[in-house]
């Protein structure tokens, strides 16, 4: 990626937070390595190196800032890539991937040669996805030690490192210091105050302001499943199980809006420290946190005017948001929420979080695909709908569907229509939710085609043809429309 010196020298004047995470600068009078908003004094400009990633700034030789924390700035939004390729495999790496897989696996996942992959991440990202893995694994370590009271061993295990040995020579070549010291040096700035005695870990994930907070609780607390997520005045809570390797990791996540920092604040179980990647990369899908509001109200202009970074709801976990698409066809957002509800209580496991309100993990894909059409038709829901669920479920099973975000999303999008049950609606809706794909376009959504003048989808996509040609001036379209509840649905569509 080419980067405008003069820019970005001016975007770190101006401590701009719309490049926060677009680009970080390497100081060659300190060899430290600072996300454009860092609060420290401005260096000389002869002295300011630019990089696309923290990857590129470490392989070059900088360490990483303590007072900006390159580690909590947000990521990019599909949107932004003019290589998706790039973009879905770093997605996939801080997910924690390679930690389980090898490059040929992440190329096969994505749908191109690992040559090809290694070509497209090294020219966006300025190293290649094996370092830009690896310096995600040690920024990882470092949150861990600067935020929770994990033991050493226990961190290292947690951001991916085989053993401790390994570790701690990285960590002390790269950083040069042991993990230790950065412990220490933590607790004596008073980071770690009590935490001790706190049996949750506690993590800040920087979002690109503005973030209609209020908006984005209010479309999830319509449509909470009883059991298994929570929603009030503080913030969102929900039951979290996940696979790491062989074994299954349960336990709880909370997310508060921490404005004054322009953070969400993550507080998650002891339990799940093993999961912490893909716990962190799943909260920041599920608030858009890499979106770009800056570009949203540009295109929008004053029909954005009302609700200042709105944003995307994405998904914590594409089954469960695809059995929930199911269950919203041709239903209110209401009804399709109270039956979900329904199918936790019967097929998901118990999960004993201490938490008041949260006790259900929503089922996996295999006890649905286990479950008979009559058994999920006896709790309400449509046969038709029924088969439909057991079909996505044996697909995901057998590998023939994916729904998280990464692989080719067309091909995934194919996939689900082909299954029985599952129309362009439904799969538009997965595709813009669970696969965060920015093309989405449900064009049989009846408040879509009533707010094009459309009485069919195909009139509602040839509105949207005639609306992209008068467009010529912006890189993309954003339709916002409103769902039968009044929350905003946001589709957004690439020219």
């Amino acid at each position: 990626m080419l980067l405008d010196h003069a820019g970005c020298y001016r975007a770190l004047q101006a401590r701009d937070s719309r490049f926060d995470g677009r680009f970080f600068v390497g100081v060659a009078s300190t060899r430290i390595y600072c996300r454009p908003v860092c609060a420290v004094r401005l260096p000389r400009r002869e002295n300011c190196s630019f990089f696309p990633s923290a990857a590129a700034a470490e392989a070059r030789g900088f360490r990483p800032c303590l007072r900006c924390r390159p580690e909590l700035a947000p990521g990019f939004a599909a949107i932004d890539a003019p290589a998706a390729i790039a973009r879905r495999a770093a997605s996939l790496i801080d997910d924690g991937f390679l930690n389980d897989a090898g490059l040929d696996e992440l190329a096969r996942r994505i749908g191109v040669t690992d040559r090809h992959l290694r070509r497209v991440f090294g020219d966006h990202f300025g190293v290649s996805p094996v370092q830009y893995a690896q310096t995600q694994r040690l920024l990882l370590a470092k949150r861990l030690l600067t935020d929770t009271a994990l033991p050493v061993t226990e961190v290292a295990m947690a951001s991916g490192f085989s053993s401790l040995r390994r570790f701690n020579a990285l960590f002390g070549e790269r950083y040069r210091l042991a993990p230790t010291r950065l412990r220490e040096g933590a607790r004596q700035g008073g980071a770690r105050a009590n935490r001790d005695e706190e049996p949750a870990m506690r993590f800040e994930l920087a979002y690109r302001p503005p973030l209609a907070w209020d908006a984005l609780l209010g479309f999830l607390a319509a449509r909470t499943i009883a059991g298994v997520e929570a929603v009030d005045a503080r913030g969102y809570r929900r039951v979290v199980s996940l696979r790491v390797g062989a074994a299954l990791a349960t336990g709880w996540v909370e997310v508060r809006h921490r404005s004054a920092r322009r953070t969400l604040e993550v507080r998650v179980c002891g339990g799940l420290q093993r999961a912490v990647p893909q716990v962190l990369a799943r909260v920041k899908r599920l608030f858009d946190v890499d979106g770009r509001p800056d570009e949203v109200a540009r295109v929008l202009g004053s029909l954005a005017s009302a609700t200042p970074g709105l944003r995307v709801p994405g998904a914590f976990d594409g089954f469960e948001l695809g059995v929930r698409a199911i269950l919203g066809q041709q239903v209110s957002v209401r009804a399709a929420h109270t039956i979900a509800g329904r199918v936790a209580r019967r097929f998901g496991a118990a999960v004993a979080t201490g938490v008041p309100g949260l006790e259900i993990a929503f089922p996996q894909p295999s006890t649905l695909a286990a479950a008979s059409v009559e058994d999920l038709a006896a709790l309400g829901i449509v046969a038709q709908r029924a088969a439909a669920i057991r079909a996505l479920s044996v697909a995901l099973c057998e590998g023939r569907v994916c729904l998280e975000p990464g692989g080719d999303v067309e091909r995934e999008l194919e996939a689900l229509r082909a299954l029985p049950g599952l129309g362009d609606w439904t799969a538009q809706y997965i595709g813009m939710r669970a696969l965060g794909w920015p093309d989405a376009f449900p064009a049989g959504d009846l408040v879509v085609m009533r707010a094009l003048g459309a009485k069919t989808p195909a009139q509602a996509r040839e509105a949207a043809a005639v609306a992209l040609d008068l467009c010529d001036r912006i890189d993309r379209v954003v339709l916002v429309s409103l769902a039968r509840t009044g929350d905003p649905v946001v589709g957004v569509v690439r020219r």
